[in-house]
């Protein structure tokens, strides 16, 4: 790393120091397009299992209320869904077009994760091909067999992942009633694994700009190209563990929420209850193994990406035993925070587990190297303290279930499950805020700078207005075909056969 960081001047010079007047708008393009994709990744992660789960329930029991609940939910993720595919594409486009130099500089490097995608997506498409017209022309076994590898080319392959979910979730929703009980169960796995491997590759080239590695740079050139090192890189574990997590705990405490409110407003029938039970234990179950993800994930930046721990804190100077401070704002003139709750050493054992360790502060580099740090700080705090007001509320839940086998009976317990989904969202927000604004002023840490990487073309603030237009226009969508599919009654989902779900 540190020869990474010597050799990055030569890198800088190559491709020169003049900042773009266009950063700011790039910046705010990537946001505003990042916080509208960012909930309906987590809907893609962890909603799919849901549904399955719920499904399962049926099969197993063969009540139609579980049928009723999955039903009305996959029409809910293929919904979903078709938003994501959408923003994702602009997202995507945004990525090179906005940080070209960026991309020209290193596609080398992580173009592995996206070249598996291209290749991928080949792949699928030839096996799609036999399979379809496969039918009564290959023998049963060999028709079976085929279909295979379109299973297992999902794993990893972000591209091809929403090609292969986008077909399974229409078989899915469109095959209620149609397919038989088991094969409906079965096309409903590779949207599981599709969802959860369709960010993989994101999330890697994420945690490789937050720890650069797999080349090196020489006479502002970059050499000795190691793109697998570079794929499964230190940071990649952490944060892919992470986002999972997170993707359950907002989908999780979202879908909860909307029952717990019909639970508010006097709905008690069973229907409710198992649309309420099932995502809020998700995300109850989800919420304990994030806080340790969390501490594993501090530890990891404390040791990789130091001036970004400090701004998390608004540690000015280098401190042994340093504290954690609640609240407080960071004054720049002075390098350090202001008006805090002091929490002796507390820092310096969530990042080292030492009490006395010390811990590097934002003095260690030059003011031009620090992030925005007042904002960095927010957001970590905001992450922080509703991920800790998320566990105690899954404490509570599955406390009383595991000891009495039922709801809690308080109406606050309600409410707060209402707030929980809306919580849980703005702590996801806060912590890629803390992410990625928290890496600034470096695209890649310490080898490139985010003002080297943006475009220099015009007409930003009319692609701004245009962009913010298309997603206003995808959520009223969104909003209107909610409320349509909300106003039919939960019978409409099952058989006309079937028993009638109160």
């Amino acid at each position: 790393m540190h020869a990474l960081i010597i050799a990055a001047q030569d890198l800088a010079g190559a491709l020169g120091e003049t900042t773009q007047d266009d950063l700011f708008a790039a910046r705010q393009m990537q946001a505003m397009s990042f916080v509208f994709h960012i909930p309906l990744v987590c809907f893609g992660i962890a909603f799919p299992a849901m549904v399955l789960f719920t499904e399962g329930l049926w099969l197993r029991t063969g009540d139609p209320v579980y049928k009723a609940v999955a039903k009305r939910w996959s029409k809910v993720m293929l919904l979903l869904f078709a938003v994501g595919v959408v923003s994702g594409t602009i997202l995507s486009f945004e990525f090179g077009l906005l940080w070209p130099d960026f991309t020209a500089t290193f596609g080398d490097v992580f173009g592995l994760a996206f070249g598996l995608e291209g290749f991928s997506f080949f792949i699928e498409a030839i096996f799609i091909a036999i399979y379809v017209y496969g039918w009564d022309r290959l023998s049963r076994r060999a028709h079976f067999l085929v279909g295979i590898p379109i299973v297992l080319a999902g794993f990893g392959l972000e591209g091809f992942s929403f090609f292969i979910e986008a077909i399974f979730i229409a078989i899915y929703v469109y095959g209620w009633d149609r397919l038989s009980r088991r094969a409906h169960f079965l096309v409903g796995i590779p949207i599981v694994l599709a969802g959860i491997t369709g960010s993989l590759m994101v999330i890697a080239v994420n945690g490789w700009m937050n720890s650069p590695t797999g080349f090196e740079v020489s006479g502002g050139e970059v050499t000795d190209v190691a793109p697998w090192a570079a794929l499964f890189n230190d940071h990649l574990p952490y944060e892919l563990i992470h986002m999972y997590l997170a993707g359950y705990l907002v989908a999780g405490f979202l879908v909860a929420g909307v029952y717990a409110w019909a639970w508010l407003k006097g709905r008690r029938d069973r229907y409710v209850r198992v649309a309420l039970i099932v995502p809020l234990t998700f995300a109850a179950l989800a919420a304990p193994v994030q806080i340790v993800v969390g501490d594993w994930a501090g530890r990891t930046v404390a040791e990789d990406q130091p001036v970004k721990l400090a701004a998390f804190e608004g540690l000015g100077q280098t401190t042994k035993g340093a504290p954690f401070t609640i609240g407080g704002r960071y004054d720049e003139a002075d390098n350090e925070l202001k008006g805090g709750i002091e929490i002796p050493k507390l820092l310096s054992i969530l990042a080292f587990h030492d009490p006395n360790a010390t811990v590097e502060g934002l003095n260690a580099v030059p003011a031009d190297d620090r992030p925005p740090v007042n904002w960095v700080h927010y957001s970590f705090q905001v992450m922080v303290g509703i991920g800790t007001a998320l566990g105690a509320l899954a404490a509570w839940y599955l406390v009383l279930w595991w000891r009495r086998r039922r709801l809690s009976r308080s109406r606050w317990f309600y409410r707060a499950v209402v707030a929980a989904g809306p919580l849980a969202l703005v702590a996801l927000i806060a912590g890629w805020i803390t992410t990625e604004v928290g890496r600034q002023p470096w695209v890649v840490y310490e080898v490139m700078r985010t003002e080297e990487a943006v475009t220099d073309a015009g007409g930003l603030l009319v692609a701004y207005v245009f962009l913010a237009l298309v997603y206003l226009s995808l959520l009223v969508a969104v909003i209107w075909l909610l409320r349509r599919l909300a106003r039919h009654p939960p019978e409409t989902e099952v058989d006309e056969t079937a028993e009638a779900t109160a």
